[in-house]
């Protein structure tokens, strides 16, 4: 078992190399209050070096993903100070800046609704699954705030035309136009085919090396920012620190043995 924190406002379920971890106040719709935030910022400073951590899927209990901001919270800290508020939101920042570079695969599963600041933790995930049924909306402008912090990773996710028109409009809508627009990857029938869908994607990231996983997500941050002139040795050294890696050994004599490398579990 890994060495998770103590958590209260979010469950944690370990098996075999995977951790799920559950918003877990569906009486009111699973949102992001700061006892959230928090929890799942000591979640990922206690993975995000771990690599017998193969995967990490959010998902909400009671069929509701996550609400978004606690707009109770949000209320009294309007009363706060320009410094309070600005560290509230900073605060965040840092937790979707944490998880969108936490270094395994992460999978956000989501049912009823994905809404405001809970959608835009799911655009950090590296993949994302939804019902057909399941509604969304980046709706901050609707409620007169900014879709501040999440902006970055909802263009990451559905490119920068699209995310600008559904921040700006607050536009509502369903899985199968999510799946249109970027914001979902795969559209499923129901809850049990969000969990068929998950673990087919579990199956296929136990097969991969958890090390050249962390190095790849690592490779696509960087290509993303550097210049052009500056890819192609960036790319080489990642793929040279790789293949002279206890894991490329391993890889490359299991492929020419055809045998499984030490990595694959046992089912």
């Amino acid at each position: 078992m890994i060495n998770l924190p103590k958590t209260d406002s979010v469950e944690c379920e370990w098996e075999q190399g995977w951790l799920t971890v559950w918003f877990n106040q569906p009486e009111r719709r699973n949102p992001l209050t700061d006892a959230v935030v928090a929890d799942l910022q000591r979640i990922c400073e206690a993975i995000e070096h771990d690599r017998s951590v193969r995967g990490l899927t959010l998902r909400g209990r009671g069929g509701f993903f996550c609400a978004g901001g606690d707009l109770k919270g949000f209320q009294s800290m309007a009363n706060a100070t320009h410094d309070d508020v600005i560290g509230m939101s900073e605060t965040i920042g840092r937790l979707l800046y944490q998880f969108d570079r936490l270094p395994m695969v992460t999978v956000a599963l989501i049912e009823g609704a994905a809404m405001a600041g809970g959608l835009g933790l799911a655009c950090c995930c590296d993949v994302t699954i939804g019902t057909a049924e399941a509604r969304f909306a980046f709706s901050e402008t609707r409620i007169g705030i900014s879709p501040a912090q999440i902006a970055r990773y909802v263009m990451q996710k559905c490119g920068a035309s699209t995310g600008r028109r559904l921040m700006l409009s607050a536009a509502k809508f369903q899985g199968t136009e999510a799946a249109q627009l970027g914001v979902l990857d795969v559209v499923v029938a129901n809850e049990d085919a969000l969990t068929e869908a998950e673990q087919q994607i579990r199956s296929d990231v136990l097969a991969c090396a958890p090390g050249a996983v962390a190095a790849t997500k690592t490779l696509l941050r960087q290509l993303a920012t550097i210049p052009d002139e500056q890819k192609m040795r960036v790319a080489a050294e990642n793929f040279t620190a790789c293949l002279k890696g206890d894991e490329g050994v391993e890889g490359v004599a299991s492929f020419l043995e055809k045998r499984a490398p030490n990595w694959q579990q046992e089912n």
